[in-house]
């Protein structure tokens, strides 16, 4: 019976540890994404903050998944056009994706409170078309609290993504600024 139960207590500590943040690896289910594409006719900006993302700060890993039908948009038009299948198709592409690691690892101090300039490499995944990736971006670390803060521009033609004819068109930018912002919460 005290075998059965110490091994009972084993099996459920490893369930739970193997599921949660450990001191080296943060994680946010709330990261906020915004992008905005300006062109003569309209402004058009969007949010999502249903992002999940992880910073293993031993190793510089930096993970995003980004639920595409999650972003909002002013206007229920532009939503219906976002995720439409001639455009981003979130239905057969639901995610976007970005695994990659602090390539200057060695000046970002993670125990030391500060503002720290790091630059970002990896894969990036849009509407089913990965690429890589480089770009610099801004961690603060504040009494164990880590922000991650990094604009992009992404061209749309890189990742197949275009409306071919329509107004809808001509209402998009081709290159639109991404704006990210990840706040991992201490343990």
């Amino acid at each position: 019976m005290k075998k059965g139960l110490i091994l009972l207590l084993a099996v459920i500590l490893t369930g739970l540890t193997a599921f949660s943040q450990t001191e080296d690896k943060k994680i946010t289910k709330t990261a906020h994404i915004n992008f905005f594409s300006h062109t003569p006719i309209e402004d058009i900006s969007s949010d999502n903050y249903a992002v999940v993302s992880s910073i293993t700060t031993s190793t510089g890993e930096v993970v995003f998944s980004v639920p595409m039908q999650s972003f909002k948009f002013e206007k229920s038009m532009m939503q219906k056009h976002f995720n439409r299948a001639d455009f981003l198709n979130t239905k057969q592409f639901p995610k976007a994706k970005f695994k990659g690691k602090i390539t200057n690892l060695s000046g970002v101090n993670f125990k030391k409170d500060g503002t720290y300039n790091a630059t970002f490499e990896g894969e990036m995944t849009i509407h089913g078309v990965t690429k890589k990736v480089t770009e610099k971006g801004k961690i603060q670390v504040n009494t164990g609290e880590i922000t991650l803060d990094l604009n992009l521009k992404v061209a749309l033609a890189d990742y197949k993504i275009a409306l071919k004819k329509g107004k809808p068109s001509k209402n998009v930018a081709k290159e639109i600024d991404v704006t990210v912002k990840a706040e991992y919460k201490a343990i």
